[in-house]
This record gives C-alpha cells, structure tokens and sequence, in this order.
C-alpha cells in the first residue's frame, strides 16, 4: 500500500462560516453534494453520508471540529479528510481540502478520482452558495458513475 494526499481549493464568496455550515448540516450539504445525512456534524460525531451514486454510504468519524474554520474526518476505510475554511479577500473563503489515504495498484486511479471528486463537489459548493441553487455538478458526475458501475 502507498499513502498519498490529495489537495483541492476554491474561493467563495461567503463569509467563512457560510461555507463551513454547508458541510455541517444535513439540510445544506444535501443541496450540493450528498443524498442523505443522519445528523449535524460536531466534536466526535458519527454520522451516516448516502451519496448520489445509487447504494453507496459511508459513516465518518469527526476527529476535529472548530466552528467557522475546520472540520476533520476519518471515512470508514481509514481514510482521513480535514477541510478548512478561512478568510481570504473581499467577502471571500478559501475553502481547502486535504483528504489522505492509502491505495495499492490503483494510486494513480484513487488519486485521481479523489481530486476530481472534491473539485467537483467545491465548484458546486461555490455555484450554490453565490447563486442560490446548485449547478448539479455531483449529481451529474454520479450519474456517470452509477453508469459505469451497472456496466461493470
């Protein structure tokens, strides 16, 4: 197995604490990235994430919380994600994520597809806060994924 870190950021015109509650509660991160969440995020948290991809769930594990500024997480597979969210200019957050995990002869593929994935899910992120409504950007990537996975 081989570690890797991926990092992915966005800017946002928000305040910090806009950004940050889209993730921590299950009415906001519904709108942009998941299906379904069992509960708010907080210090210690165990909560139950069905993404768009048809059947796919995980539960995470919050390991650190700071409210306007970081939330951190393991997945379930031992993966770990730490997203922060800090001032930038002009009404603007940067939003950073750096999710670590480990991979065997697919690193190439996981690093990839974890890039793609958390750029897609901050683009989209940016699009409804800034809009209002979400441009569907997860919601299309997962159909694209359900696809590939029924013609697997």
């Amino acid at each position: 197995m081989t570690n890797f870190v991926v990092k992915v950021s966005q800017l946002i015109t928000c305040q910090p604490s806009v950004a940050f509650d889209a993730f921590a509660h299950p009415d906001r991160i519904t709108q942009f990235w998941l299906s379904a969440a069992s509960g708010h995020l907080s210090r210690a948290a165990k909560v139950t994430w069905r993404f768009m991809v048809p059947g796919v769930a995980d539960t995470i594990t919050v390991t650190e919380f700071e409210p306007g500024a970081v939330i951190a997480f393991n997945w379930s597979d031992g993966s770990n994600t730490r997203l922060t969210f800090s001032a930038h200019s002009d009404g603007k957050t940067k939003v950073a994520v750096e999710a670590q995990g480990s991979a065997g002869d697919d690193l190439v593929e996981q690093i990839v597809n974890t890039t793609e994935g958390f750029s897609i899910v901050l683009c989209d992120l940016k699009t409804l806060i800034e809009s209002g409504k979400s441009a569907g950007l997860v919601r299309a990537k997962a159909e694209l994924i359900a696809a590939a996975m029924g013609a697997r």
